[in-house]
């Protein structure tokens, strides 16, 4: 399953199906960096470099530190995708570590007793939302390929932290403010984080002793310590007696989870080649598809200030989105024509519909290349999502987004474990108009995601970016936001991820409040467009190669999140 990025001859449409390559050049050592949105974890993965670690060694410490100090957010409970690029001999993998749905998962399970969908406040707390994790799985098989310390070791900051204590700080006062309400149904969890009936206040150290004990076990067992025996057990009972919603969920659901390597998607843009994790996350597919649409304009030339570049990105970008609606799901289920829908000549034809005086207005799903009939389906609502990347003295980088969903998850909680709500990330409804949804509900399915760990590099095959971000459905667009940024209109990585960000709803465009994008609601609107202006949940992480070599990292300043080096 390795994939060489170099020596790109291959028409787009074939750079996610055929191994090219390698061009033949020397190994290249570089500096040691790391970035997370905390920093306490940041300071994990830090430290595991400085012992020697791997970039997939601090990627894991910094994953599993985020499971205590960011609990809203990420961790075992949840899953994620690894991109991985090998310093010493230029190979390019990626590792599906997404969760899936349990035996008892069927297509009906978000519809209704009166045939209409749930709401998603209906379907998100408890049983009927969990998944099975997959984020551990994903570390261990990544730690078999690429990691150089022992397992056990990686845990040691996480354990710490667990055990120690951790101190409350404002993302998470303000995730369990927004879930207190529900909380009132699901007293397991309230135990860890509530205090004399309410969320602990910013400035209390928590800790989290089960957390601790099963990372120890796990640390010294492995992962089957997890997925097996007394933690499986608790986990299945956790979603079978959930206090709402309780859906079966068995300790064979949990045992037999794997990971899966995949392929990653690749494609040019301009003189540069882009790659991302393919299905089950729409994230590699959408980016390239948003960027095969503009490349055609001169966004260099016009810059960031003009109204004519954020018209046509967010043209390109509603055009994406309405085929990642229909044609995206988890390629082991159903047909997911990734080809088709980063060909060439099917972009350029998405593309010829965007037009520099006026807004399109109705935005519907093209019929790519090997497309079987679907129908459109729309991604529910996101919240708790983390990325993170470590970049080693070998050259080895690890790009890694990992999440739970919502804010806590499905709010259910064993050993100390939050365990995720991903099977929201389905559609809620499996056919439509007699046609099928490719990312229904089914046993074994991964559900779509948007997250979107990307890797770059330049005409002579040189990683010299990497983003990712969480936010839910706009993770997508943050990545391909920071890569026009970059790569056209000159940013670093770090104002790269900060600029403000163009996204849509129901209603039209959606420009980032208290960013300089305010500026282009006017002229935009004159287009045709509807735009309102609002705050968007965003946070990613970037490294850039500076010419001499080195890698600088960046956090978004909308995280607490920082970058380090070694």
């Amino acid at each position: 399953m390795n994939f060489r990025p170099f020596g790109l001859l291959a028409p787009l449409a074939l750079l996610a199906t055929l191994p090219l390559p390698a061009i033949a050049r020397e190994p290249v050592s570089t500096n040691a960096t790391v970035s997370a949105a905390d920093p306490r974890a940041a300071a994990a993965g830090q430290e595991i470099l400085r012992k020697g670690g791997s970039a997939t060694d601090a990627a894991i410490a910094m994953m599993l530190t985020l499971n205590v100090v960011e609990p809203h957010n990420s961790g075992i409970g949840g899953g994620g995708f690894l991109m991985h690029h090998d310093g010493q001999t230029g190979v390019l993998d990626s590792i599906d570590g997404r969760e899936t749905a349990p035996a008892a998962a069927r297509p009906d399970r978000f519809m209704g007793a009166d045939g209409q969908p749930l709401s998603f406040r209906d379907a998100w707390p408890g049983g009927y939302s969990a998944g099975v994790p997959g984020n551990l799985r994903m570390a261990w098989d990544a730690h078999k390929k690429w990691g150089k310390l022992p397992w056990a070791d990686l845990f040691q900051p996480a354990i710490r932290a667990a055990e120690e204590g951790f101190e409350v700080r404002q993302r998470l006062d303000t995730a369990m403010k927004a879930v207190a309400g529900v909380w009132a149904d699901f007293p397991e969890i309230q135990k860890y984080f509530w205090i004399g009936g309410k969320p602990a206040p910013i400035g209390t150290m928590l800790k989290n002793p089960p957390l601790a004990a099963l990372f120890k076990r796990i640390a010294a067992e492995g992962p089957d310590a997890f997925y097996t025996g007394d933690n499986a057990r608790l986990m299945a009972q956790a979603v079978t007696n959930a206090p709402k919603n309780p859906v079966p969920m068995t300790e064979g659901d949990i045992a037999a989870y794997q990971a899966k390597p995949r392929k990653p998607v690749c494609g040019k843009y301009r003189v540069y080649t882009v790659c991302g994790m393919g299905p089950a996350s729409a994230g590699g597919v959408t980016v390239l598809q948003i960027l095969g649409m503009v490349e055609r304009f001169p966004l260099s030339a016009w810059g960031k200030d003009d109204p004519r570049s954020w018209h046509v990105i967010g043209e390109a970008m509603q055009l994406a989105y309405a085929d990642r609606g229909s044609w995206l799901g988890d390629p082991d289920f159903v047909s997911v024509p990734v080809s088709g829908l980063i060909d060439p000549a099917y972009l350029k034809q998405r593309s010829a519909s965007i037009r520099l005086n006026k807004a399109l207005n109705d935005y519907q799903p093209g019929t790519p290349p090997g497309a079987q009939p679907r129908t459109a389906s729309l991604p529910q609502p996101e919240s708790g999502t983390s990325h993170f990347v470590a970049i080693d003295r070998d050259g080895d980088i690890a790009a890694w987004t990992s999440t739970i969903e919502s804010f806590f998850g499905s709010q259910l909680i064993a050993n100390g474990v939050i365990l995720n709500n991903e099977l929201t990330d389905f559609s809620f409804t499996p056919q439509k108009d007699g046609a099928p949804v490719a990312n229904a509900v089914g046993p074994g399915k991964r559900p779509l995601s948007s997250m979107s760990p990307t890797i770059v590099y330049d005409a002579k095959g040189m990683p010299i970016f990497t983003v990712g971000a969480a936010g839910g459905k706009t993770i997508i667009m943050q990545v391909a936001k920071a890569l026009i940024a970059h790569f056209d209109w000159g940013l670093s990585a770090q104002d790269s991820i900060a600029m403000g960000l163009i996204f849509f709803n129901g209603d039209g465009l959606v420009l980032e409040q208290g960013t300089g994008l305010e500026a282009m609601q006017a002229p935009l609107e004159k287009l045709g467009h509807r735009v309102t202006v609002s705050r968007l949940g965003l946070k990613a992480n970037a490294a850039e190669r500076a010419p001499d070599g080195h890698w600088i990292g960046a956090a978004d300043p909308r995280s607490p999140g920082v970058s380090l080096q070694e």
